[in-house]
């Protein structure tokens, strides 16, 4: 994002971008204990800048990340050990998700094995090939833009990973591993304003949210 630091831990209003993340799952009366997966050595910023000042009531357990998004998510199931029988996979800088979407996604995964946020597309879509030349224009109403957070259960999720990990696979979303194995993911609407912060320019967007959110 051009900007010092790591993107989760830069402030937004009043607290850094993953304390509002944090927050959201803090006060979700579905979700009893948080794994927050970390990059390796963050451990004391984490705990002087994010939850010393939060005062978390939930238990909060630090693990090491890996090298790319899936190893993170793989060190964090395998650091809850089947302690829970059904797991919530959220990006931390994704700071505006609301708690009734939590707790839905829960909800409907609890049923279906595995469910996600996602968007429908108002623009239409193409598939293009390595000269950007138009290969196919996808069905618009068939297009969903997956979000976080993605509910599984957790041997179903901590399989996929691990049947992906064998193949050497890397997936672009944690549902994508699960489909890949052939099971359910059940999708239910996403928010428009459950952004990922990711560049610049996303980081102005999630101010003005903030702004709105405030007023």
């Amino acid at each position: 994002m051009g900007a010092e630091g790591r993107k989760q831990y830069v402030m937004l209003g009043n607290r850094p971008v993953l304390a509002h993340t944090l927050l959201a799952f803090e006060r979700c009366d579905t979700i009893e204990e948080i794994f927050l997966v970390i990059p390796s050595g963050d451990d004391p910023l984490c705990k002087k800048e994010i939850l010393d000042p939060l005062k978390p009531k939930k238990p909060i357990h630090l693990v090491a990340g890996g090298a790319t998004r899936q190893e993170s998510v793989y060190n964090g199931l395998k650091a809850i050990d089947s302690r829970f029988d059904l797991v919530v996979i959220h990006d931390g800088v994704r700071p505006f998700v609301k708690i009734d979407q939590i707790a839905e996604c829960v909800r409907v995964a609890e049923k279906y094995g595995g469910c996600i946020l996602a968007l429908a597309t108002g623009d239409t879509v193409k598939t293009v090939d390595e000269h950007d030349r138009v290969v196919v224009t996808m069905k618009r109403n068939m297009i969903r833009m997956a979000q976080t957070p993605q509910a599984f259960y957790y041997n179903l999720i901590l399989g996929a990973h691990m049947a992906a990990q064998k193949e050497a696979y890397v997936g672009t979303d944690d549902a994508e591993l699960v489909e890949l194995c052939g099971e359910v993911v059940k999708v239910i609407p996403g928010d428009p304003y459950n952004i990922k912060i990711t560049t610049s320019e996303d980081f102005k967007l999630a101010e003005a949210i903030l702004t709105c959110r405030e007023q």
